[in-house]
């Protein structure tokens, strides 16, 4: 087996830590951290933002799924089948810290949104794919970074912060490296790039707007 990332590390750390009651090489996880499942409520803000994240996560893996039953280019695939593995866990990851009561009802709706913004770019090409990832990881970092904003600001007294930061910053730090591995593919230009890269953003936000609520 490969040895684990950085990344990988600190995102298979929780779990290890649920069993274990401490991280490898990080301090013990307090006793206020959530177990798992999450069984502990959060105040409103926070299960909102836990509430896009396991849809947007939801959706990423169903973009590479997208990808994946679209692509024949070997490159893409490699790149679609590394990244799907790495959302698959942060996906495990954010179902540890949100209740299953709490999660968005419109799951089905993020399922098709996700595969349809994968599979609909692969149909023009590598270019195209390598696009729509960058647009949406361009989003995705903005949005994990505003959710440490507000941890660092309000939950630094709650006991489960230090874990709950520590796998939000993890799987953001992994979001910007596909941006930048998206990016170095290189870049698609013209009329028809512009036009989708913004429906991409936009449909990014407005789905974090709804899934924060429903």
């Amino acid at each position: 087996m490969p040895a684990m990332n950085t990344h990988e590390r600190a995102l298979a750390e929780p779990a290890a830590a649920h069993a274990t009651g401490s991280h490898s090489g990080l301090p013990p996880r307090s006793a206020g951290a959530p177990a798992s499942p999450c069984t502990e409520r959060w105040n409103r803000t926070v299960t909102a933002d836990l509430r896009s994240d396991h849809a947007g996560e939801t959706g990423a893996v169903q973009i590479y799924r997208g990808v994946l039953a679209v692509a024949r280019d070997p490159a893409v695939r490699r790149f679609a089948e590394h990244h799907l593995a790495t959302e698959q866990q942060h996906l495990d990851v954010i179902d540890r810290y949100l209740r299953p009561q709490d999660r968005s009802r419109l799951l089905p709706a993020w399922r098709v949104a996700g595969w349809l913004t994968g599979a609909l770019p692969a149909l023009f090409g590598p270019r195209m794919v390598y696009a729509t990832i960058a647009s949406v990881e361009t989003f995705v970092d903005t949005h994990y970074a505003e959710q440490l904003h507000y941890l660092d600001a309000h939950l630094q007294e709650d006991a489960r912060y230090p874990d709950l930061r520590r796998a939000l910053n993890a799987c953001r730090e992994d979001e910007v490296h596909h941006r930048d591995e998206a990016l170095a593919a290189g870049p698609a230009q013209g009329w028809l790039v512009r036009v989708w890269t913004w429906v991409v953003a936009t449909g990014s936000k407005q789905a974090v707007v709804l899934a924060r609520r429903v």
